[in-house]
């Protein structure tokens, strides 16, 4: 039963969560932009507070380094993975889900398969992997995902080393794709080495790891 005030006060905090969540945005876009003309390295943290008319502190609340504001973008996908695991149907194992979202991944074009030719993610692609600052932010972000799927898998030894080995196999794929597309080719003419790769990926998955249930 609610509570006199209950649900005003839980709109309320919807509403300052929305309003996050949009500064988080906001902040993160005008960052990106500025870096992309540039560079990473020649844009202070300064220069992005100014041009989000928030306080440098202010902006250190929401992004704790300044690679933060570039990586701000993976935010939503550090769990999915563990999410894709959790949401799976009983009679579908952790392997087969996987497999499943990154093949539905490919076809959709995901920039986070690497499968994606829009000028936009590839520039912003160049600017993450041609950044070593970035480049080396990325591997915290991955570390979480990977730290999110061995809870879903159980938190077993046997599962942190397998959420290692599948992390790292999503990322190797989506790096593969990216490299051939920013080398020229087109998200089509990529599109089946892509599945191929993905499918003998998961089959090497499989072979090495067993199903995990």
């Amino acid at each position: 039963m609610l509570m006199d005030g209950e649900k005003p006060g839980n709109e309320q905090v919807s509403l300052r969560e929305r309003k996050k969540r949009l500064t988080y945005q906001a902040v993160s876009e005008a960052a990106i932009a500025m870096f992309l003309e540039r560079g990473f390295d020649k844009v202070s943290v300064a220069e992005v507070a100014a041009a989000a008319d928030i306080s440098k502190p202010t902006l250190f609340r929401y992004f704790p380094a300044k690679e933060d504001l570039v990586l701000h973008r993976f935010a939503d996908h550090e769990d999915e993975a563990a999410r894709v695991v959790a949401a799976r149907a009983d009679t579908e194992s952790p392997l087969d889900a996987l497999r499943r979202n990154f093949l539905d991944g490919l076809e959709r074009g995901d920039p986070v398969t690497g499968l994606c030719d829009v000028p936009q993610v590839l520039a912003y692609q160049r600017l993450l992997y041609g950044t070593p600052s970035l480049v080396a932010r990325l591997y915290a972000y991955q570390s979480r995902s990977e730290a999110a799927l061995a809870r879903a898998l159980g938190d077993r030894v046997r599962d942190r080393l397998a959420a290692g080995q599948i992390i790292a196999v999503l990322r190797i794929l989506a790096l593969e794709n990216w490299r051939r597309i920013d080398a020229g080719e087109s998200a089509d003419e990529v599109y089946a080495d892509a599945v191929e790769s993905a499918e003998l990926a998961f089959v090497q998955l499989r072979t090495g790891l067993g199903e995990q249930r």
